[in-house]
């Protein structure tokens, strides 16, 4: 049957005259055409994907940061200026000084108020841009209470100032004794980003991986430098918190960077960028990449080995610089690019021909190398035949138990396609709870296109030093793994966010530690690569007593506090009419209250991993078998403030 006769034998003939109970025409008058400067700030998300607050290094004052240097960074790679100012105030003001060729000074407006205005439209002036579409500095400017330019170039300057896109003043060129190069000033309007605050920790670390891929290149951040010589090679030292089982094998080639090694540890994980743009989301270069070095691998030791074992426990990176490259989303998080260059050589030949070569030559030269990573690969074969029997009962247990009705409530991206659209699967996130009341309170008020549920029975195993083989015959875990799609690893995981929600009291505090233990015991790569995060909820609400005795529902009235010194604050608001109310658990929390809680202003605190933090030996000291020894921390390190506590 054709599709349309098929879709209208499902049509009642009386549907087709109904017009709803509150039908309207639609007429001439309802088309209607945005300017640059409405269109973005009503859609703020097809410009710089999640709004947020500054708790997740997704949020959008990020975006708007990295838009601003990325420019900075395109006059870097095409030979201008060897360092960029970052600066941040407290309030949240951004400064971003390069010392580069400065925009043209006719243009300066032009370039930052009109859209698809860009220097680098087929222009030879910038060749491999991470910025190509002419909207960055738009959306910028558009998003921003106070938004200030200015150009220094060749003895000259012009400067312009707008608020919110509109052109509040500018400058006319006059001379200068200042060195060439850009400086751009923004506030994030705070009506579209609430409460927002700029982390250390997140600008930090973007600091340094523009630094990683722009060798020599100096990025101060408020006084701090960031310098790498090593390139990726200074990224994964930088990056593995074990031992490498061989030295870091270090390529360069023209347009292309790798480097790789094997450690200890469950999985694989990959690092990937982009003409300096780090692609979290990978795409062709890194699917390429990830295919050639196992491919080289293994016909360099003429064996028939499985991918993934060769994969098990390789930390590795790949930089490449592409002519045009196509991003599958504005925040460009995943390269979308088939072509290379004007020439049609595509992103897969490309890596492919130069691993092949590159890392073929360099087992050769280096057979001590070669047979570290021979014995590794021989290791993970036999650890996956051992376990080949045990995982496969496993899996058909997990689907045998009706995973989608028992332990996860799906969210609909992923039931009407798994694989799910891309800008859905970006927003996507699985919140892992604590009982069923916890998880009825979430699932009653959830976005049911991006948000999934999984509720934890009890407290889960205490995952430290277990095998993988007694990770899967654990029921909890396993449907857990299923849930996520872990089973082969990080490359299928389902959510972009995994949220960890628990009561805001000692076993939820305990069960959050088992979950980030069996993260960081098995998949690390989950956190390393920004996936794991931690829910956070109201301790306290803080209302008007008279309010409530008059039944009112302003929402000025009730204030939900996540700390004391936000309980302390709503108390002398109120003053003595503070009715406070202390929630014990998620499941006391009301669906309606709830709402807020996991909407778009959402607070969540994402689950870091550094070199320095140690964690093999903070997970021996606080989960391992030394009872007595933590025993006696606590003992020792104990606070009371307040003697009538001692019994």
């Amino acid at each position: 049957m054709p599709i349309e006769e098929a879709i209208m034998a499902d049509i009642d003939d009386n549907a087709l005259d109904f017009e709803g109970p509150e039908a309207t025409e639609y007429i001439e008058e309802d088309i209607r055409t945005l300017d640059w400067r409405t269109h973005i700030r009503r859609r703020p998300g097809m410009y710089i994907g999640s709004v947020g607050d500054g708790n997740s290094p997704d949020d959008g004052i990020y975006v708007l940061l990295k838009e601003v240097i990325d420019n900075s960074i395109d006059e870097y790679a095409m030979g201008y200026g060897k360092q960029i100012l970052v600066d941040i105030t407290p309030e949240g003001s951004a400064t971003v000084r390069d010392f580069g060729r400065g925009i043209p000074l006719g243009s300066v407006v032009k370039a930052v108020s009109t859209m698809n205005t860009s220097g680098k439209f087929d222009s030879k002036a910038f060749k491999k841009s991470v910025g190509l579409n002419g909207v960055g500095l738009k959306a910028v400017n558009a998003l921003s209470t106070d938004f200030e330019i200015t150009s220094y170039r060749d003895g000259e300057t012009k400067s312009a100032r707008f608020s919110r896109g509109e052109l509040v003043s500018e400058s006319p060129i006059e001379p200068t004794d200042q060195p060439n190069g850009t400086i751009v000033r923004f506030t994030p309007d705070a009506e579209i980003f609430r409460n927002y605050s700029y982390h250390e920790d997140y600008v930090s670390e973007m600091m340094r991986h523009y630094s990683y891929l722009n060798s020599g290149l100096a990025m101060v951040y408020n006084g701090k430098k960031y310098i790498s010589k090593g390139g990726l090679l200074d990224l994964l030292t930088e990056n593995i918190d074990k031992d490498p089982l061989y030295p870091i094998i270090h390529l360069k080639g023209e347009d292309i960077e790798i480097a790789l090694t094997h450690v200890r540890q469950y999985g694989e994980e990959f690092y990937s960028y982009v003409n300096g743009q780090h692609t979290t989301q990978g795409g062709t270069h890194l699917a390429e990449f990830k295919k050639a070095v196992a491919q080289t691998i293994k016909e360099y030791f003429d064996k028939n080995f499985e991918f993934s074992d060769i994969r098990s426990g390789m930390v590795a990176a790949i930089a490449i610089k592409v002519q045009d490259p196509v991003f599958e989303s504005q925040t460009k998080t995943k390269l979308g690019s088939r072509d290379m260059n004007d020439q049609g050589l595509t992103v897969a030949k490309f890596v492919g021909d130069f691993v092949k070569r590159e890392l073929d030559n360099y087992l050769h030269r280096n057979l001590d190398v070669a047979d570290v990573i021979l014995h590794k690969v021989q290791e993970s074969e036999r650890a996956r035949k051992a376990m080949a029997g045990i995982t496969k009962l496993a899996r058909e247990k997990a689907k045998k138990v009706s995973l989608h009705n028992r332990k996860l409530l799906d969210c609909t991206v992923h039931l009407n396609d798994p694989k799910g659209k891309e800008d859905l699967r970006e927003a996507s996130s699985i919140f892992i709870t604590e009982g069923d009341s916890a998880a009825g309170s979430i699932t009653k008020i959830r976005d049911v296109r991006t948000q999934a549920v999984f509720s934890l029975r009890g407290k889960p195993l205490n995952a430290y030093g277990l095998t993988q083989k007694e990770l899967v015959v654990n029921e909890e875990f396993n449907l857990l793994q299923a849930a996520l799609n872990l089973q082969d690893g990080i490359e299928g995981l389902r959510y972009n966010k995994v949220i960890i929600a628990t009561d805001a009291d000692v076993d939820g505090m305990h069960i959050r530690l088992l979950m980030i233990t069996f993260f960081l015991q098995f998949f690390p790569d989950l956190i390393k690569m920004g996936h794991v995060y931690v829910l956070q909820t109201p301790l306290f609400r803080v209302r008007s007593r008279k309010a409530q005795s008059r039944r009112k529902k302003d929402t000025d009235e009730v204030f939900y506090c996540y700390n004391d010194a936000e309980r302390i604050a709503a108390i002398e608001h109120f003053g003595d009419d503070a009715e406070i109310t202390r929630f014990k658990g998620l499941g006391e929390i009301s669906p309606d209250e709830f709402r807020g809680f996991i909407g778009p202003e959402m607070r969540l605190d994402r689950v870091t991993l550094k070199k320095e933090d140690h964690v093999s030996s903070l997970l021996e000291f606080y989960m391992g078998k030394n009872t007595m020894e933590r025993q006696n921390f606590i003992i020792d390190n104990l606070v009371i403030e307040d003697d009538s506590q001692i019994s």
